[in-house]
């Protein structure tokens, strides 16, 4: 007897898996192949493209070797590439297992689309529960955690996907087996326009995963928007704030998704939701985006589950009512849109590289869902149009428990992760010891997240100043980088946005922080932006102001015009207090923009360990990372420790007060 929801079950475990293998292969692009911005952006953008355009194969594949066969294999290479990930090889093996999983991915979604004509429960269902536990994990993925909780999580997910993708066969095996159907549907229409059922919903299926990772179901994003502090001192961490808006998302999400809204209120209403949500994200308005996008695009979902009379739908495969034909159409429908989901993620993120506008790129996704959904048919496709059978709806009880306890998971995590307190004044030190690392989004030269080696390299520092901070950039795999090494350090943060509302600088450090300013600095033909962030360390009853930045030369050119907005920026913020700055500079000690801060009267701090390289971290060639600190502020222990955990080393070194 056929299980009424199988097909849901296996949709929404296969998403989850899929988007596992997405946040490995998404940066394994980016530090492997790319090796961050040292392999041309255009080189990169059709590297990336190209497994998309490989996949629009897919649906010829399975009309001719059928969906069944086609479905079990990928479904098999999917999950195998996902196990073998667990194992973190690094380097070219992590890269192209990774890519053999996403391509995996993309041929088992267009088998699956080509049997599901009902794949909005699923989908929802697969986004949400992938976000709840990303926020479970802290926003550090499984593949990256290694150890016993990886591989046990993983071989309960990977093999109930498989299980589940075997039992949907037979039991399609056995539908086919049983005959035509007894109405006849799909025959007879030749010379007639047939509708396709489920083709909306599947074209949605990569704007949709593209959206919910960069903004609705984005646990690192909620962390982010957690902590931005008050307005008088944004980017001032603050402990537990974040668990309600995080849960909030995903009930609004499921709420919109699985239980529908009158339709023609619902085609106005999601839509504008939506809409706006893209909008206040390019804008910096993290929370009301996140919200505003996580109900207009489950809202949007259902619009497109037009098959049947009920809500998000069943999981009811194609029967042989549903001919070749639409099958066809749908699995076209889905590598479209998983092409679309390519497409718009490399232009988001390739403008940090030519430097043009990106911020069209989400609102265009966003505009796209809302038209395919808007213009959605109100009612129901009719059985003689060719269309399967529409099969049971989910029932409400299991929408509910689904909806409350997804819900309580999120919120669980969002409270189990918070950032560390700020500490208590304490008695005025001698000497505080300080570290300035470019972190590169946590990423190491082999391609791994492994933030246990940044803070072994950190571990005794009393201020640290980072540079490349990743707080949800969905091409690095959206984690929260900050808060996951600010808990290992046990300091509290402050964060600067730079590049967009999720990419910047942070200071972190064992003494109270008072106060904090941050300036965005002139491009000056830059395409990555660039800020200064000062904060105001209580160091028992004395203040110490401290100034990470991270300078962004334009191509071919010394970044002197931005070293000159800092230097002039920290003198003021300053304002007679002693001082601390430092970051990746991206300027050697004979170049102008150096001595744009030596010539505002600061002290090179590391000149007497010079030479002193820092990148590339496998082999130093030059010193572009460097500390300044004014004048009555003594260094020593100057140390730039060899490690591979990023593209640069850390600089460290003692500061004694006067």
């Amino acid at each position: 007897m056929r299980h009424r929801h199988l097909s849901t079950l296996t949709l929404a475990l296969g998403i989850a898996v899929l988007l596992d293998v997405l946040r490995v292969w998404l940066p394994s692009v980016i530090t492997l192949f790319g090796r961050a911005a040292e392999t041309p952006a255009e080189l990169l953008g059709a590297f990336a493209l190209g497994w998309f355009l490989l996949a629009l194969a897919a649906p010829a594949l399975v009309r001719r070797t059928g969906a069944a066969p086609v479905g079990l294999v990928a479904a098999v290479v999917l999950a195998a590439a996902r196990l073998a990930l667990t194992a973190q090889p690094g380097g070219p093996a992590q890269l192209w297992l990774a890519c053999a999983g996403l391509l995996a991915g993309l041929v088992w979604l267009a088998a699956t689309a080509a049997s599901v004509p009902r794949p909005v429960a699923g989908l929802a269902l697969g986004l949400a529960g992938n976000a709840v536990g990303h926020a479970l994990l802290g926003t550090e993925d499984l593949v990256w955690r290694g150890g016993v909780l990886a591989w046990t999580v993983s071989a309960l997910l990977v093999p109930a996907f498989l299980a589940a993708s075997v039992a949907v066969r037979r039991e399609r095996a056995d539908t086919s087996a049983a005959g035509p159907s007894p109405t006849g549907a799909g025959h007879g229409t030749t010379g007639r326009r047939i509708r396709v059922p489920g083709r909306r919903a599947w074209l949605l299926c990569g704007p949709a995963l593209l959206l919910a990772g960069q903004v609705a179901l984005a646990p690192a994003l909620w962390s982010a928007a957690a902590g931005t502090g008050s307005p008088a001192f944004p980017g001032l961490a603050r402990p537990g704030s974040g668990a309600l808006p995080g849960a909030l998302a995903v009930l609004l999400f499921l709420a919109a998704a699985l239980f529908r809204a009158p339709a023609r209120v619902a085609r106005v209403l999601w839509p504008l939701a939506l809409l706006a949500g893209s909008v206040l994200f390019v804008t910096g308005h993290l929370v009301p985006a996140y919200l505003l996008t996580a109900a207009g695009l489950g809202g949007c979902l259902a619009l497109t589950d037009t098959t049947g009379d009920g809500p998000a739908a069943a999981d009811d495969a194609a029967g042989p009512g549903d001919d070749g034909r639409a099958g066809a159409r749908r699995g076209r429908a889905a590598a479209l849109g998983m092409l679309v989901f390519a497409v718009a993620t490399v232009a988001y993120y390739a403008a940090y590289d030519l430097g043009y506008p990106n911020g069209w790129a989400p609102v265009a996704t966003a505009v796209l869902v809302a038209l395919v959904a808007a213009t959605a048919p109100l009612r129901a496709t009719p059985a003689s149009s060719g269309a399967a059978s529409p099969g049971p709806v989910l029932p409400t009880t299991v929408r509910v428990t689904v909806l409350a306890g997804l819900t309580a998971l999120a919120a669980l995590g969002a409270a189990l992760h918070v950032p560390p307190a700020q500490a208590r004044a304490t008695a005025a030190p001698a000497a505080v010891r300080v570290a300035a690392y470019n972190i590169r989004m946590g990423f190491g030269l082999d391609g791994r997240l492994d933030l246990d080696a940044l803070a072994r390299e950190l571990r005794g520092a009393d201020i640290v100043l980072l540079s490349e901070v990743d707080r949800g950039w969905w091409l690095n795999g959206g984690h929260d980088t900050l808060a996951l090494l600010a808990r290992r350090l046990e300091m509290p943060y402050v964060f600067a946005p730079a590049a967009d509302p999720v990419w910047g600088d942070a200071v972190l450090s064992r003494f109270p922080a008072r106060s904090g300013q941050t300036r965005r600095l002139t491009a000056h033909g830059a395409p990555t932006g660039a800020q200064a962030l000062g904060v105001t360390l209580d160091l028992g009853g004395r203040e110490l102001a401290v100034v990470a930045t991270h300078l962004q030369p334009p191509p071919g050119r010394d970044p002197v015009e931005q070293a000159r907005e800092v230097a002039a920026f920290a003198g003021r913020y300053a304002a007679g207090r002693p001082l601390v700055l430092g970051g990746d500079l991206n300027t050697e000690p004979a170049d102008p923009a150096f001595a744009e801060f030596t010539g505002a009267g600061l002290v090179d701090a590391l000149a007497p360990a010079r030479p002193l390289r820092t990148s590339p971290a496998d082999d130093p060639r030059t010193q572009i990372d460097h500390v300044f600190v004014s004048p009555g502020l003594t260094a020593g222990e100057v140390r730039a420790p060899r490690t591979e955990a990023s593209d640069h080393l850390p600089v460290t070194l003692t500061v004694t007060l006067p």
